[in-house]
């Protein structure tokens, strides 16, 4: 976070305008350290804008698989979710906040939190994962805030930069989740 700055942190759908501007963030901003963070084992090239705004586009009666991270009023990052398999229902989520002046300082942990909120609330799972690697402390440290219980780890799995990471594969039940919110109003 901004040294000195509290800021609001709040999520949010996106709509196209929005899309261009988490598309900016994540090829042309000048800022990019985010990518030595987010599973840097993978080569992700860029697509043009329309290509990106395709893959989120999508019809309202589903609910929308990225929404906008805002901190301070501006857009500065993105919560998401995927269906690792939907037959099974098995649902991940991940975040990205592309401006590193605001990490570690609680923002990821304020935005991960409302969106498994989210999440919960409007689609009927009993589960969500998130996975990163161990290379990522950051990410590790954030989902166990968040009330996310390490359920696996693949060991020497991902290999970056000459050194082998383990995958980290985290869960939160639907039950363990209302606790947690439960035990926070009391």
């Amino acid at each position: 976070m901004m040294k000195g700055k509290k800021e609001h942190v709040s999520i949010r759908p996106l709509d196209e305008t929005d899309l261009e501007v988490v598309w900016h963030l994540k090829f042309k901003a000048s800022d990019q350290s985010y990518r030595k963070w987010n599973a840097p084992y993978f080569h992700e090239h860029e697509i043009p804008l329309a290509a990106f705004k395709k893959r989120y586009v999508q019809d309202d009666a589903i609910p929308p698989k990225l929404y906008g991270i805002v901190i301070g009023g501006e857009l500065k990052g993105t919560v998401s979710y995927y269906w690792e398999n939907e037959r099974t229902r098995w649902l991940e989520c991940g975040i990205l906040i592309y401006d590193s002046r605001f990490w570690n300082g609680g923002v990821g942990t304020k935005a991960l939190s409302l969106w498994i909120d989210e999440l919960f609330s409007h689609i009927d799972i009993p589960r969500i994962g998130l996975t990163t690697w161990s290379g990522n402390e950051r990410m590790m440290r954030c989902a166990e805030k968040c009330g996310f219980t390490l359920e696996g780890r693949l060991r020497k799995v991902r290999y970056y930069q000459g050194k082998y990471y383990d995958s980290m594969r985290y869960g939160m039940l639907r039950e363990e989740w209302q606790s947690l919110l439960q035990h926070s109003t009391e």
